[in-house]
């Protein structure tokens, strides 16, 4: 069974979990051992400068009597070029491509050698791992890389070591640690920085890179051969890997704030016993300068809208001052009117004068909303109560605040012409439904008198619905419909219909 043939069997992609399913007999205590040392095996691959690869037997055998062995997960070197430009997960090979592989399944032991690829053409130095868990051979991860005559320099033959250390720990079961967390983007890599200590916590190997980010917290002596203790770097973080025999992960920040460097500590365990660290340091200064300047600027978008809101009310109040001075009925209700806009307005900055980021849960907007319409505008004899119906919804600054409005609108709308007096005890309540999926639609619902037959809002002249049409299709850019809720019965009822485009989700935040 040729490699290059039965990698074309991969040509859809799985998760490891879904291959060891597929293809293996693992069980899911042996396949998350698994899951755990491919979260974690960048590193690796990073202080070896090879590609590995995670072999897993099949159970099946060729008809030579090899065993059949599938590629369960892969991964590229950020320090050197990769081997392959092709990913191998899923494919299936046997014993006879891959001996070393096969042989280490059988015995148990860390093997090394060269092989002629077919598929690549190059000689290929291979490593072969066995993974163990508990007292069983459960996989072999495979290093591979070019051979080549170029001499190595002091720190590949360093990292070389590094990775050497956690061989054995993997052959022996102690890697990956039980407690190992899938890797993030936060999280420094052998390219940023690397610091070999010993069982004591004295430095035996600094990278430059290292060096440089243990420069921005203000430490310059050279670290040679000192402990940590003497460097003035906040041993926690050290002593609690070697303590107890998991990676640990901190940050270290320099007396001024100027610095940060985030480190990770991942023990180097012999029979047991953590005899060192290795230490992965990354610079990121800048990274917080960002979120210390993000924090800053999102303090100051609330401040601006707690002011707006401040001066928005300031308004309300003018204009109510002015309404208590005018004698014409129709003045007063205009005035009213706009009171009651400026306030809709306002209790959208309220609420992003408290929320984080630029998205507002409209509920806490709608609620406030149909209460003061409740309270404020309908009568004991004409009392109208909202209820709201899916108001789990979170919308951008920009659409709530053109919708808070509408709604308010709306919501008048009903309690001024839904139930004229003489309809009777019938109607009296209305509702307000949100739904959102890739479009936002509202309703909101009356079971009043309903409009005429030959009602249309494009036509309506009415201040309020002229509003509510502007800001819909103009600001919003959606549409609204008004229409009988029930052609079967009187009272009628009505149905307004908002159908409003929702801005695309920033999928990078």
């Amino acid at each position: 069974m040729g490699w290059a043939v039965t990698a074309l069997r991969s040509a859809v992609m799985a998760n490891l979990t879904e291959l060891a399913r597929r293809h293996t007999s693992l069980g899911q205590r042996r396949t998350e051992h698994l899951q755990r040392l491919v979260a974690s095996w960048g590193a690796l691959a990073d202080l070896c400068f090879s590609d590995l690869l995670l072999f897993a037997p099949t159970g099946s055998r060729s008809e030579a009597g090899d065993p059949e062995l599938v590629v369960l997960a892969q991964v590229r070197p950020t320090t050197s070029q990769t081997l392959y430009r092709t990913d191998w997960v899923g494919a299936v090979t046997d014993g006879s491509e891959r001996p070393l592989v096969a042989e280490t399944l059988a015995n148990g032991e860390v093997l090394e050698g060269e092989i002629e690829l077919a598929l690549l053409q190059v000689r290929t130095r291979i490593t072969s791992i066995p993974v163990r868990y508990g007292t069983e051979i459960v996989a072999v991860v495979s290093r591979e890389g070019a051979v080549t005559s170029e001499e190595k320099g002091e720190l590949q033959q360093t990292y070389e070591k590094i990775f050497d250390r956690f061989a054995v720990m993997i052959a022996e079961g102690v890697f990956p640690f039980t407690s190992s967390e899938s890797e993030t983007e936060d999280e420094p890599r052998v390219g940023d920085g690397v610091m070999l200590i010993d069982h004591d916590g004295q430095v035996e190997f600094m990278s430059p890179n290292a060096v440089s980010a243990l420069h921005r917290v203000g430490i310059h002596s050279n670290p040679i051969g000192r402990r940590l203790s003497d460097l003035a770097v906040h041993q926690r973080i050290f002593a609690e890997a070697l303590k107890t025999g998991s990676p640990v992960i901190g940050e270290v920040e320099s007396s001024g704030n100027q610095g940060a460097v985030l480190i990770r500590c991942l023990p180097l365990v012999e029979q047991t016993r953590a005899t060192g660290g290795l230490v992965l340091l990354r610079d990121v200064s800048e990274l917080r300068t960002r979120d210390k300047l993000l924090v800053s600027k999102d303090a100051t978008i609330r401040e601006i809208h707690h002011r707006v809101k401040n001066n928005l009310q300031t308004i309300s109040a003018l204009l109510r001052i002015q309404g208590r001075r005018v004698d014409s009925p129709e003045a007063k209700a205009a005035i009213s009117e706009s009171v009651r806009r400026i306030g809709s307005i306002a209790l959208v900055h309220e609420i992003l004068a408290r929320e984080a980021g630029g998205d507002v849960p409209f509920a806490d907007i709608v609620r406030p909303l149909v209460r003061t319409v409740e309270e404020g505008l309908s009568s004991p004899d004409q009392p109208v109560q909202f209820s709201v119906i899916g108001d789990r919804v979170t919308l951008p600054a920009a659409v709530a605040t053109p919708l808070a409005v509408v709604l308010t609108e709306l919501m008048q709308n009903t309690v001024d012409h839904a139930y004229p007096p003489g309809l009777g005890p019938y109607g009296r309540a209305g509702e307000i439904e949100l739904e959102v999926g890739e479009q936002l639609r509202v309703w909101v619902r009356d079971d009043g008198v309903g409009p005429g037959e030959d009602f249309s809002v494009a036509q309506a002249t009415g201040l309020g619905l002229s509003i509510v049409r502007t800001l819909v299709e103009s600001e919003l850019g959606g549409t609204i419909e008004i229409r009988r809720r029930y052609e079967d019965r009187s009272p009628a009822g009505t149905m307004a219909e908002l159908v409003i485009p929702l801005p695309a989700q920033d999928t990078d935040s």
